[in-house]
């Protein structure tokens, strides 16, 4: 409507009235109702927006009152992780020092077992025989069946008189004890 003056093709339907359609009633408002103003008052929340324009109006309200903007949000997550990630890192580097220390003890106490063993790739330890500076072997401190004994003192051996037993019973006994 223009003007107060209906459509020209419009003006040429007929309006009808359906039963089953009502149109609304209109509605009375009580005598407490005030208009609003044309300026909206400061928030019940306590957020003071910022005059300046410069700095971001925090409208992200959490349920304890708490009000951020989402960049602030962004940049404390990306904080947090930065601060997670170099206790990780401080960790993994102390874990580190403390197997190396581990390994470095168990080394040590292989080569206080074994001295040579693990600092030359000749993996057959061999005891070294001491000598006396004469160049022959001690027989009182080597090994009797490695000594060679001549005919000689073999002979002397001969004389030597050796125990032998009489019985099973004799045996026990000079085992056991008589």
């Amino acid at each position: 409507m223009h003007d107060n003056k209906p459509h020209p093709l419009l003006a040429q339907v007929p309006l009808t009235v359906s039963p089953f359609v009502s149109l609304p009633a209109s509605t009375t408002l009580p005598y407490t109702y005030k208009t609003l103003p044309s300026t909206l008052p400061p928030s019940s929340t306590g957020i003071a927006a910022s005059a300046g324009g410069d700095e971001k109006t925090p409208y992200v309200v959490s349920s304890s009152g708490h009000a951020a903007h989402p960049d602030e949000i962004i940049q404390s997550c990306k904080a947090l992780q930065a601060y997670i990630q170099k206790v990780q890192d401080d960790a993994d580097k102390e874990l580190k020092a403390w197997e190396d220390s581990i390994a470095a003890r168990e080394l040590a106490e292989k080569r206080r077992v074994a001295p040579g063993w693990l600092d030359s790739e000749a993996r057959i330890l061999e005891p070294e025989r001491k000598n006396t500076g004469t160049g022959s072997q001690d027989p009182a401190h080597g090994n009797l069946m490695d000594v060679d004994v001549s005919r000689a003192e073999a002979s002397g051996l001969q004389g030597t008189p050796v125990a032998v037993p009489r019985g099973e019973g004799d045996e026990l006994d000079r085992a056991f004890g008589a």
